[in-house]
């Protein structure tokens, strides 16, 4: 299985390019972001791989960073949602505003997509919406728990400060999520994790 490409991008078409290794060219289906960030042909360029196999068909997918690789990889897991269409969704929504569109539950920014309609939007925000929050919290917890002027201790802290931090950093205010937290701490438990925790005071924000 292919992991990793490194070769000479010879050519650029909507939705794929064509990469020369060592003479052999593989032809890699990227998104529109991901063929943005390629130099103008003839290229040296280096793309992270996924191969898709089928009975009929190897197909490669090419990303250009490993944020886009690890979305393709979670949206193809949600039912109605192909390699095409999560193709179609990271062109549209980079990382960070797909962190956002499915944190917020911002089903309007997911329906902009050509092939998502709303029942796939409301899909998406509900499978996805809290492993969003976590991983866009992820990169630096602990700098986001002391901006939003959170300690490890307190009914607000641990997993449930993360989570607070977490919805103060996709632009809620504290003062209407931090409600939301507790209440999604009291209904999990305790020992709930940062995900069940963030998803259930997102499905309170939402009403």
């Amino acid at each position: 299985m292919i992991g990793r490409l490194t070769g000479l991008v010879e050519q650029i078409e909507d939705g794929r390019c064509l990469i020369d290794v060592r003479g052999v060219g593989y032809v890699v289906f990227c998104s529109a972001r991901s063929l943005a960030a390629v130099s103008a042909p003839p290229a040296l360029s280096t793309m992270l791989i996924e191969t898709q196999v089928r009975e009929d068909a190897i197909t490669l997918y090419g990303f250009i960073d490993s944020d886009e690789r690890d979305w393709f990889n979670k949206l193809v897991t949600v039912q109605g949602v192909g390699p095409k269409l999560a193709m179609a969704v990271l062109s549209a929504l980079a990382p960070d505003a797909l962190v956002l569109a499915l944190a917020g539950a911002d089903a309007a920014a997911l329906r902009r997509v050509s092939g998502v309609g709303p029942n796939l939007a409301k899909r998406l925000v509900t499978e996805l919406g809290a492993f969003a929050a976590a991983r866009g919290l992820a990169a630096n917890a602990d700098q986001r728990v002391r901006h939003a002027g959170l300690t490890s201790t307190g009914p607000a802290g641990g997993v449930g400060g993360e989570a607070l931090s977490a919805l103060v950093n996709l632009g809620y205010r504290r003062a209407e999520a931090e409600p939301a937290i507790f209440a999604a701490v009291a209904e999990a438990g305790s020992g709930a994790g940062l995900d069940a925790i963030i998803r259930e005071a997102l499905r309170r924000l939402a009403r």
